[in-house]
């Protein structure tokens, strides 16, 4: 009876600690706080996982190019654009047919300039001269005289020094102190032409210049000539 007994007790005992155990062992998985929060869904947690994995992935292929872009190719392309910025100006490229016009209108400018100095014949008697003529208005004038007819002029002797004689017109005078020399020819008064052989200084207008005095003072005397202007 009492080997009963101590039996029963040693079961009740035994069971009592596996009792025990259970309770323990069941406890930290009661206590354990859950990851997830009450009442969050599960999908928020999958979304904001995609959304970190695609953050991770655009940073990655960033940093790729980054990497990949060599020295050379940084260096061509800052070759690139200086040699743009050196063709262009003001932003737009000249064209070579525009540049190639541009030099034409300037040698045509130049060859305006040659044609536009003029020369006309100074007849003395027998002897001709050639003279260059002056750009002005007066000399305008005094050219468009003479491509109607040549000008004829009786000329007197003044001071042994100059020849002066009537136009019988008016030309558009532009005067100033001139200390003229042999071979000058100039208007005077408006309307009086004067070709020297010797000097004066007086306020006169300039018309042209003699070129070649050889026989100049011995075709024009001492005495009144007939002095014929007309371009050659």
């Amino acid at each position: 009876m009492k080997k009963f007994w101590a039996l029963l007790c040693m079961v009740i005992v035994i069971f009592s600690m596996a009792a025990c155990g259970n309770i323990q062992a069941q406890m930290p998985v009661d206590q354990a706080e859950s990851p997830l929060e009450e009442g969050a869904p599960l999908s928020d947690f999958s979304e904001e996982s995609e959304n970190a994995d695609v953050q991770s992935e655009a940073m990655d292929s960033t940093e790729t190019k980054a990497e990949g872009m060599q020295p050379d190719t940084i260096s061509n392309e800052s070759e690139n654009m200086t040699e743009s910025a050196a063709d262009t100006e003001d932003g737009e490229t000249v064209p070579e047919m525009e540049m190639s016009e541009t030099v034409g209108t300037e040698a045509d400018i130049q060859n305006g300039a040659e044609e536009a100095v003029m020369n006309m014949k100074v007849q003395v008697g027998d002897a001709v001269f050639s003279a260059t003529l002056e750009e002005n208005e007066a000399v305008a004038s005094f050219v468009e005289m003479m491509r109607e007819n040549p000008v004829s002029i009786q000329m007197s002797d003044y001071s042994g020094f100059e020849k002066v004689g009537s136009l019988g017109t008016s030309l558009p005078a532009s005067n100033s102190q001139t200390t003229t020399h042999a071979g000058d020819i100039v208007l005077y008064n408006g309307n009086q032409i004067v070709i020297f052989y010797g000097s004066n200084s007086w306020s006169y207008t300039r018309l042209g210049h003699v070129d070649d005095l050889t026989g100049w003072e011995e075709a024009l005397g001492s005495g009144d000539v007939t002095v014929t202007f007309s371009l050659e």
